[in-house]
């Protein structure tokens, strides 16, 4: 059986009646509460009801800490990712899938990591991603019929050694790992295209952040690649430099409305160009060490910024809260706010904040405890701005620094 509405065992059946029952406390604050969707995460675990439940968890999680449900309208990409990170949606295959097409060979990986942080584009994939599924729903409501998953066109072609460069690749992975882990059930098939002698190369260091069922869903074509397209998508449907006859209005084949081919960053986008990235405080943290810096938070929805920027490699990061008074308490046993990453703070510095809901003692940790042979430097601004409008301050005072 597919484990899909309409086509479920017995056993199946019972584990979705488990699962909805399990999750009733959070169902009215997931995307869609319907069998096809539940099914989803459900398939995405075997049909295992505790794992299925623990990943739907984390996925209701990960939107409220990423406000997945206004990224639509309230975020906006960078101009430089805008312009230069390559892709778009274009068109829908035979059973009404919308087409994403990720176009490799014009990206400009450097220039866009020099550019925009890590966190940047990661909500741009988010973005993209929930731009799809609101498609998806748009076409099922359309048709009359179930359309959760999109087909994915990899153009290949100019594939080269910029492309795994060790930065984009760890950065390409992260955000692999995200849609895996929070879209399962998302792809339909992924046609890759066009693809050069280094492939296997480029796939091997990123396979590992793939399922084996999304795997499965990778077809490499050959030479016949535009006849395997036509035959999963009519021919209007297709861009006409993939073999179709679809343009834009212009008559352009490439269909540049739709899809971004992107092309080389200009340098004066980079952003060590133009930001300074020596703070007022710096220091360095041993290999597998980790770094906290207290401040203390006097009144509710204060504003709690941040800024750092690290020499050689990246450096983990993350914000918690102390529960208990006294100081001493280990950052395993404080309340997590924003949970710690590994940022790319060599390449473009990073400039974020949060608000403080309510009072106490705030612990930003700098993680090297995953390097076991390089330290780290560490350059840094910190300020607590409180949250009456006018009013001004200067940064905190940091508090204590413990290395652990």
């Amino acid at each position: 059986m597919s484990g899909r509405v309409g086509d479920l065992s017995l056993k199946q059946a019972d584990s979705l009646a488990q699962f909805r029952g399990r999750i009733q406390d959070i169902l009215s604050d997931l995307p869609a509460q319907h069998d096809h969707y539940l099914l989803r995460w459900l398939r995405a675990r075997s049909f295992n009801v505790p794992k299925a439940e623990v990943m739907i968890r984390k996925h209701l999680e990960f939107r409220r800490q990423m406000k997945v449900d206004a990224i639509l309208l309230d975020w906006k990409p960078p101009e430089v990712i805008e312009k230069y990170v390559s892709g778009g949606m274009c068109g829908y295959d035979r059973e009404g899938s919308p087409i994403w097409y990720d176009v490799i060979g014009p990206l400009d990986p450097k220039g866009l990591l020099l550019s925009a942080t890590k966190q940047d584009f990661m909500k741009t994939k988010i973005q993209h991603t929930e731009a799809l599924q609101r498609e998806c729903r748009r076409q099922a409501e359309k048709l009359g019929r179930n359309i959760e998953a999109i087909t994915l066109i990899y153009d290949c072609e100019g594939l080269g050694l910029k492309h795994v460069w060790k930065p984009a690749v760890e950065t390409y992975g992260e955000i692999l790992t995200m849609f895996e882990e929070n879209y399962p059930e998302g792809l339909k098939r992924v046609f890759l295209i066009k693809a050069p002698r280094m492939f296997p190369m480029a796939y091997n260091l990123i396979k590992h952040f793939l399922c084996e069922e999304t795997r499965r869903k990778i077809m490499v074509l050959g030479s016949n690649w535009q006849d395997v397209l036509r035959e999963h998508i009519d021919a209007e449907q297709l861009p006409a430099v993939y073999g179709g006859t679809l343009t834009d209005p212009d008559g352009d084949p490439r269909c540049r409305t739709m899809i971004n081919y992107g092309g080389t960053v200009p340098r004066s986008y980079y952003v060590q160009d133009s930001v300074k990235v020596e703070y007022d405080s710096s220091l360095t943290i041993s290999r597998g060490s980790i770094f906290q810096l207290e401040c203390d938070v006097t009144a509710p929805s204060s504003l709690l910024r941040w800024q750092f920027s690290s020499s050689g490699a990246d450096i983990g990061f993350g914000v918690y809260k102390q529960t208990k008074e006294g100081g001493g308490q280990k950052v395993a046993d404080m309340l997590q706010v924003l949970p710690s990453q590994r940022y790319n703070a060599h390449l473009v510095p990073e400039d974020s904040c949060l608000i403080c809901p309510e009072p106490g003692v705030y612990v930003l940790c700098f993680d090297n405890s995953y390097s076991i042979l390089q330290s780290k430097r560490v350059s840094y601004n910190v300020e607590v701005l409180p949250p009456s409008e006018g009013q001004t301050q200067s940064p905190h005072e940091r508090g204590d620094r413990r290395l652990q």
